[in-house]
C-alpha cells in the first residue's frame, strides 16, 4: 500500500513535469503566433490606415524660412520701375513670403483694383525675375473707357501668378476615413476636395469678367517660375500676397481668408485686418496684417488695443475639413505658428521736440521705453503672450517723401507736425518660431518705411520623405541682421539712426 502509493506519486510528479514541459511548450509557440500575429495584424491596420489601432507615427520637424514684409504705401501706384528686390532680400531665398503694400488712401476707391495688380507683377518680377526677365512684365489695360473693356477683377489677374493655372489651391487635403481604409500610400499631398471652387476665394472679386487678361508668355510659361501665388486678398487700404515655393505649394491645405474693418463706425476697411489661414502639412499657420486705429493724442493707444482685441475676438475662418477627426483652427490663436504684422499705428509717448532729441543722440533704449506698444504688452494690456524682436532700426514714420527727413521738420503746423515712431510692427505667437532679422528698407517711395522680418518656422510632418527636393537657405549671415546701405553697400552699425 505504502509502495503504491509512492509509485502513484512518483508518476503523478514525473506527469507533472511533462505536462508541464509541453503546456510550456504550447505557451512559447502561442505567444509566437501571438506576436507574429499581432505584427502581421498591426501592419495591415497600418497600412490600411486604422486610425484606432495605429501606433504614434513618429513626427518629423524641420525648419522653413519664412519672410514677412509690411509697408504703408499711402495709397500710392506704384511706378513700373520700383524695384522690390532689396525689400525682399531675394538674394537670401525664402521658402515663403507675405508681403502687404498698406494703401491707406484708398478709401473711397473700392473698385480700382490697377494698384494691387500692379503690386502683384512687381513682387513676382523681384522673386521671379531671375528665370527669365521676359517672362513678368508690367500690366496693361485697354484705354477704352466703356464697357466692353472694363479693367479685369483681382480674382481673375492673380490666376496669373498660380504655379497651377486651371485650378485653385485646394481647400481641404485632409484624407478621409475611407481613403485611409483604401489606400496604401498615407501621404500630405493634395486630394480632391469636396469644397467647390466658388466656396470659398483667396482673392478679391468684383464681378467684372467680361475683360480676361490676354494670355501673355508669362501666364503660358509658368514652370519656369520658383516662386507662385497662394493667397491675395484686398479690403480697401490693405492688400496681403502669401506666395511659396512651387514645391511647397502642392502641400499647403485648408486655405481660408477673414477680414474685420475697424474703420469709421467699425464699417469702412482703411482700417482692419486680413487673416490667412492655412496648415503646411501638418502645421497651422495664420498670417495677420492689419491697420489699426491711428492718432498720437493721449489715450489714442487705448483705441489700438481695442482694435487688436476685437480683430481676436471677432475673427472666424470657415470650417471646411472634410474629417471629422481633424481639427483645423477656426480662431486666430488656436493656430499652432501665428505672425501679426502691419501698420499697428503705436507712437512714442514723448513731444516731437524730446524725441527728436533722442533721435539725434541715438539714445535707443530711452526711446524704446517710452513706445506705447511696449508699455502696453509688458502691461499685459494688449498682445498678452507675443513676442517681438529688439529693434535696432530708427522710427519708420512719418518721412517726407523722396528724402530721409522727418516731415516734422519741415512743418510748421503744430496739429499736422508728427512725431517719429515705430508705426510698422511684427509680432509672433506660439512655439516653433525663431527670429533671424528684424529690419527697416531705405525706399523712399512712401512717408513710411518698410519693415521686414525674417523667421525659421518649426514644420510638423508625419513622414520624413517629404522633406526631400526643399531646397532651404539655412545659413544665415551675420550682416542680415543689419539694414543694408546701398550707397556704401555695407550694413550700418546696430542702434545708428540712418536718417542722421
Amino acid at each position: 500500500m505504502t509502495m503504491m502509493n509512492h509509485s502513484m506519486k512518483s508518476r503523478s510528479f514525473m506527469e507533472r513535469i511533462l505536462v508541464s514541459r509541453k503546456i510550456g511548450r504550447r505557451m512559447i509557440r502561442s505567444s509566437s503566433d501571438t506576436r507574429e500575429e499581432r505584427s502581421t495584424s498591426e501592419l495591415e491596420r497600418l497600412a490600411l490606415g486604422d486610425e484606432e489601432s495605429q501606433m504614434p507615427v513618429r513626427q518629423d520637424v524641420q525648419p522653413f524660412r519664412v519672410y514677412v514684409a509690411t509697408w504703408n504705401v499711402g495709397g500710392k501706384t506704384p511706378n513700373n520701375d520700383l524695384d522690390l528686390r532689396d525689400i525682399l532680400h531675394v538674394h537670401h531665398q525664402s521658402d515663403f513670403y507675405e508681403v502687404v503694400p498698406l494703401n491707406a488712401g484708398n478709401v473711397l476707391v473700392l473698385k480700382d483694383n490697377e494698384p494691387a495688380a500692379k503690386w502683384l507683377a512687381l513682387i513676382n518680377q523681384a522673386l521671379n525675375k531671375s528665370h527669365n526677365p521676359e517672362l513678368f512684365k508690367q500690366p496693361s489695360y485697354p484705354s477704352d473707357k466703356s464697357l466692353f473693356f472694363q479693367k479685369p477683377s483681382l480674382k481673375t489677374y492673380s490666376k496669373n501668378f498660380r504655379t497651377e493655372s486651371r485650378r485653385r489651391l485646394k481647400s481641404c487635403n485632409c484624407i478621409t476615413d475611407f481613403e485611409k481604409k483604401y489606400s496604401k500610400e498615407y501621404c500630405f499631398r493634395c486630394q480632391q476636395s469636396n469644397t467647390s471652387e466658388g466656396d470659398i476665394s483667396s482673392e478679391d472679386d468684383d464681378g467684372s469678367n467680361s475683360f480676361a487678361v490676354s494670355e501673355t508668355s508669362m501666364a503660358s510659361d509658368r514652370s519656369q517660375m520658383k516662386y507662385g501665388l497662394v493667397a491675395s486678398k484686398r479690403m480697401v487700404g490693405i492688400f496681403v500676397t502669401v506666395w511659396a515655393k512651387r514645391e511647397h505649394i502642392p502641400h499647403i491645405g485648408h486655405l481660408r481668408i477673414s477680414s474685420i474693418t475697424r474703420g469709421i463706425m467699425g464699417c469702412l476697411g482703411n482700417k482692419g485686418c486680413i487673416s490667412v489661414s492655412m496648415t503646411f502639412h501638418q502645421t497651422s499657420l495664420c498670417f495677420i496684417c492689419s491697420h489699426l486705429a491711428s492718432g498720437e493724442r493721449e489715450g489714442d493707444e487705448r483705441r489700438r488695443n481695442l482694435d487688436v482685441i476685437e480683430i481676436l475676438k471677432n475673427t472666424q475662418f470657415q470650417r471646411i475639413c472634410r474629417t471629422q477627426c481633424t481639427r483645423i483652427p477656426e480662431r486666430i490663436l488656436e493656430h499652432d505658428r501665428i505672425i501679426w504684422f502691419g501698420d499697428l499705428n503705436y507712437r512714442i509717448a514723448l513731444s516731437y521736440f524730446d524725441t527728436k532729441k533722442l533721435l539725434e543722440e541715438n539714445d535707443w533704449d530711452t526711446l524704446l521705453a517710452k513706445d506705447q506698444l511696449k508699455i502696453e504688452r509688458d502691461a499685459g494690456r494688449v498682445f498678452n503672450g507675443w513676442k517681438e524682436g529688439k529693434i535696432y532700426f530708427a522710427p519708420t514714420y512719418k518721412y517726407s517723401y523722396g528724402s530721409d527727413t522727418y516731415a516734422g521738420d519741415a512743418t510748421k503746423s503744430k496739429n499736422k507736425r508728427r512725431t517719429p515712431a515705430w508705426c510698422d510692427r511684427i509680432l509672433w505667437h506660439g512655439d516653433g518660431i525663431r527670429q533671424l532679422a528684424y529690419i527697416c528698407g531705405e525706399s523712399r517711395f512712401s512717408d513710411h518705411r518698410p519693415v521686414c522680418a525674417v523667421f525659421f518656422v518649426d514644420i510638423k510632418s508625419n513622414q520624413g520623405s517629404v522633406w526631400h527636393g526643399s531646397s532651404l537657405n539655412m545659413k544665415v549671415k551675420a550682416e542680415e541682421l543689419l539694414p543694408i546701405n546701398r550707397e556704401k553697400d555695407k550694413p550700418l552699425p546696430q542702434g545708428r539712426n540712418p536718417t542722421a
